[in-house]
């Protein structure tokens, strides 16, 4: 994020609309996603019906923003949108849902790890743009990115080698508070027995393997959307309110 301008409050970024929250009569505060770190700022005027930032300035639009630093939250001047991925979001209720989900996630990750800024960004953006393609199940998209963005900040899951030991694979249990598969010796009381296909699903999903995801069954694809979900709310130690409206199909 570079500075510039002038006295130097005025800076260009660009970033991924995360929400938006009307304020006054014709105003949004828009909360924004950059490579550098979240950015709450003012768009003043985009609820009226002559703003030609109203449309740009949507949840999951990735943008090129003019801010100026305020007191207390940042005003943006200018915007240019650089994909409009929210327009193609909209159209399709699973894949809305699912981004919704995204970015709530995203945003509370970096609540508790802002080191991890650039990546969890370039991660976000991927996991947008493909669920905007409408080519992969768009579950499938959430939990790959679940996954994923925990490994970006430093809760990588394995599903491969003994999370205790480290032995080899493939082992036949899981057990969501360490982490990963366990080998018979390891395997603490109350592991789960997934099927071996869900193990191999998992960790296509981790690896963004997608042809392998798109041959799984129903019976892998919710066995994981489960264990995803207990792993994402074993490390946040909260729930995500928006993944009780993701659309699974």
């Amino acid at each position: 994020m570079s500075r510039s301008g002038f006295a130097s409050k005025s800076y260009r970024t660009r970033g991924i609309v995360l929400r938006t929250h009307k304020l006054g009569e014709a105003d949004r505060i828009i909360t924004l996603l950059t490579p550098n770190g979240i950015v709450r700022a003012v768009a003043k005027g985009v609820r009226r019906t002559s703003s030609r930032l109203g449309a740009t300035l949507e949840p999951f639009m990735e943008v090129d923003a003019q801010l100026v630093m305020g007191r207390n939250l940042d005003i943006v001047s200018q915007a240019q949108l650089r994909h409009a991925y929210g327009q193609l979001l909209v159209m399709d209720y699973p894949s809305y849902t699912v981004a919704n989900a995204m970015v709530e996630i995203a945003e509370k990750l970096l609540e508790a790890d802002s080191d991890s800024t650039a990546r969890q960004y370039r991660l976000l953006h991927g996991a947008i743009a493909l669920l905007s393609k409408h080519s992969v199940v768009p579950g499938a998209v959430l939990d790959s990115y679940i996954l994923r963005a925990l490994a970006v900040a430093g809760w990588a899951p394995s599903f491969t080698d003994c999370v205790r030991c480290g032995a080899a694979g493939p082992h036949t249990a899981l057990n969501v508070q360490l982490g990963g598969v366990v080998c018979a010796q390891c395997r603490p009381s109350g592991s789960l027995s997934p099927h071996p296909v869900t193990i191999q699903y998992l960790q296509a999903l981790l690896e963004g393997d997608w042809d392998t995801v798109a041959q799984a069954g129903p019976r892998a694809r919710d066995q994981a959307a489960g264990i995803v979900a207990n792993y994402l709310q074993w490390h946040l130690e909260r729930a995500v309110k928006s993944l009780r409206h993701v659309e699974r199909t």
